[in-house]
């Protein structure tokens, strides 16, 4: 099926464009869905309401843009929505358990595998990773930040440095990066973890 059929079958409630949909988009979706969760089931969770509001929600889509970025436009507020909900995003590390953390330069070295640094992400309190995922990987500005997440800018730009800081601490301390080695570009490691 085209995209072009899959979106009119999907307008048209047709449950063969329906499956087609879900199983084109829900390998990387889930991916996405992994890094706002951190663990397994609650990224299932997200998916699950993510495909039901794109599936009432497809007639909206104005064919601006690719058709995969309004999807996964969907999934991340839909996952913004599931962290919202069980106020999981005002989980963090204090700054008095940040301050040891020390500033690194920005970057992941190409050898570093996804899978790795998707785990130690995982293992980020959920206020971390909501602001890194979403500054670093999807694009957003801190102000666009703060609105979703009903936060200060100035919140959001303090937990993305001091996940970028612990980020980095988990990579060193599960020897992903040696500590000796210097990161030098978030954008490789937005690279890495596109999906």
């Amino acid at each position: 099926m085209t995209e072009e059929s899959i979106l009119n079958g999907c307008i048209q409630q047709e449950p063969a464009a329906q499956k087609e949909l879900y199983e084109r988009f829900s390998g990387k979706m889930f991916a996405v869905c992994y890094r706002y969760a951190g663990n397994k089931q609650d990224a299932e969770d997200m998916l699950q309401e993510s495909m039901v509001r794109i599936f009432s929600q497809i007639h909206q889509f104005q064919q601006k843009g690719s058709f995969e970025g309004w999807i996964r436009k969907v999934i991340v507020h839909t996952c913004i929505n599931q962290l919202k909900k069980q106020k999981k995003f005002n989980d963090c590390v204090e700054i008095t358990q940040a301050e040891y953390l020390l500033s690194k330069a920005d970057s992941i070295p190409s050898i570093v595998q996804a899978k790795e640094i998707i785990e130690c992400i995982g293992a980020m309190p959920s206020g971390y990773r909501t602001v890194l995922n979403l500054y670093a990987l999807e694009g957003y500005s801190h102000r666009e930040i703060a609105e979703l997440l009903e936060i200060e800018e100035s919140t959001s730009r303090s937990q993305y440095n001091r996940a970028k800081k612990l980020l980095e601490n988990l990579l060193i301390s599960k020897n992903i990066i040696l500590e000796s080695k210097q990161l030098s570009s978030w954008q490789q490691l937005k690279t890495k973890l596109s999906v």
